[in-house]
């Protein structure tokens, strides 16, 4: 059986092999370390009027696509990708082909320490505060040292998040969290995570968070949002165009009340649905027969809830989301 640390990865590659008609141009994405953090892996997706092939990522996987393909078009909208806990920056990929179809470059990378094959920081505050940045590098590379940064326009950036990734993007638009709010989650008798024996040390990030202006849109889905966290004097900087999504049941630590509290909250109302009768790992790409199997916990959704048309209603929204408010 695969372990639920690789299922994330693999979800989206597995599904799109054997779904997807269109493919994007796939490109491996190597974001150098320096003084602002470590090196980030990833991959970018983009217009591609070539016929559709393969690209092969290892370990038998291939995702429909044309590798390094010439990127058709110009000035075009970019779109950066922020995964869930320990997923990866396969995680989302049905989504960015989506958009890479619709004429918008998408780079997703892997939050160190917190994906599919790297867990070792899962549970510390240092990924809570290092994923803003993580983004943020990612926007800086691609707008800058990217070998194709001169087919992008940086008046146009987005951002797209699920889960963790969706407070990351949170975060990002200016959002300040109080990881101190945190405290509580530890009280209980037996709380030993790295977080909680942080907040007994008094080790609690108190560093500014960082936020990145050029964002001019966010979709964010199903942010895990703890009591506390968010109140509205944190978000009042959060006023771009904002996409909310949140499943009606939740799970995974998302609780959906914290969500419609965070609706009310943000200064500026964002466009908020709630997806009928899904749960959390509904935002996650279809799963086919083996990959059910092996990871039922992200793979089985309510009974009567049909995963892949409701991804083809989400990615259909996303797409006119951006294309209205990154003209």
């Amino acid at each position: 059986m695969l372990r639920r640390s690789c299922v994330v990865m693999l979800i989206a590659a597995c599904c799109l092999v054997a779904t997807a008609v269109q493919a994007a141009g796939l490109r491996f994405l190597d974001v150098p370390a320096d003084a602002g953090g470590p090196a980030l892996k990833g991959m970018v997706s983009t217009p591609c009027a070539a016929s559709p092939s393969e690209v092969a990522l290892g370990a038998g996987l291939a995702l429909p696509g044309v590798k390094d393909c010439p990127i058709a078009g110009s000035r075009l909208p970019l779109i950066v990708v922020s995964h869930g806990r320990r997923g990866s920056y396969l995680s989302h990929v049905d989504t960015a082909t989506a958009l890479a179809d619709a004429g918008f470059v998408v780079a997703a990378i892997n939050h160190p320490g917190d994906t599919a094959r790297d867990t070792s920081r899962t549970d510390e505050f240092s990924v809570l505060v290092e994923r803003p940045a993580d983004m943020k590098r990612l926007t800086d590379f691609m707008l800058g040292a990217w070998t194709e940064a001169g087919a992008l326009d940086p008046k146009r950036v987005g951002l797209f998040g699920f889960s963790r990734g969706a407070y990351t993007g949170l975060v990002v638009i200016g959002g300040n969290p109080d990881f101190g709010a945190l405290a509580p989650l530890c009280d209980k008798e037996g709380a030993t995570t790295p977080k909680c024996r942080a907040i007994r040390d008094g080790r609690v990030p108190t560093e500014a968070a960082v936020h990145d202006s050029r964002v001019r849109a966010a979709v964010l889905a199903d942010p895990p949002l703890y009591e506390g966290l968010f109140n509205r004097d944190r978000l009042a900087n959060v006023t771009i165009p904002l996409l909310l999504w949140r499943s009606a049941l939740g799970g995974d630590g998302v609780v959906p009340a914290s969500v419609d509290a965070l609706e009310q909250m943000l200064p500026a109302r964002p466009d908020f649905r709630i997806v009928p009768n899904s749960s959390h790992f509904s935002f996650l790409a279809p799963c086919p027969a083996k990959l059910a199997e092996a990871a039922p916990i992200l793979c089985t959704d309510p009974a009567g809830f049909d995963r892949k048309a409701f991804h083809d209603t989400f990615n259909d929204a996303v797409v006119s989301f951006f294309r209205k408010h990154l003209e």
